[in-house]
């Protein structure tokens, strides 16, 4: 198998691959500017799953490193899924030392949840505490 390596290197994110997939495949983002992208990395714990090198995964923790984290822009180019990177790609995140004292970590999927069950994450215990609001248009005038 390829050398897999998973970095938070912000050196290491290949903006064009994150982007390409984010505005064009991502359900949850699409046309998102880069402009927007990178900013978002900016202000993010980023994580970049690297095969051989080369950009394949991705995924940024957003939150206050001590009390609160969101995960967010999960995934796995399409060629080098099936390969065991999203898993190594919430593994490194799980271990990281800033997720661990967390009192509480969110993510929303529309199709991923048992990958991450895996790694502890169950529906919301208390749906009725939370709330949202959501412009999904917000970055696209």
């Amino acid at each position: 198998m390829a050398e897999l390596r998973i970095s938070t290197d912000p050196a290491d994110i290949d903006f064009d691959v994150v982007h390409g997939f984010l505005s064009t495949q991502a359900y949850w983002c699409p046309g998102i500017p880069r402009a927007v992208v990178e900013r978002a990395a900016a202000n993010s714990l980023c994580f970049s799953a690297l095969l051989d090198g080369r950009q394949v995964g991705y995924a940024r923790v957003i939150g206050d490193r001590a009390t609160f984290a969101y995960l967010a822009d999960v995934f796995v180019l399409p060629e080098a899924r099936g390969r065991g990177v999203s898993k190594a790609l919430m593994a490194a995140i799980m271990a990281h030392p800033d997720t661990q004292k967390l009192r509480r970590f969110a993510l929303a999927t529309s199709d991923a949840h048992a990958l991450y069950a895996q790694y502890g994450f169950t529906p919301l215990a208390r749906p009725q505490t939370f709330m949202e609001r959501y412009k999904p248009d917000a970055y696209l005038d």
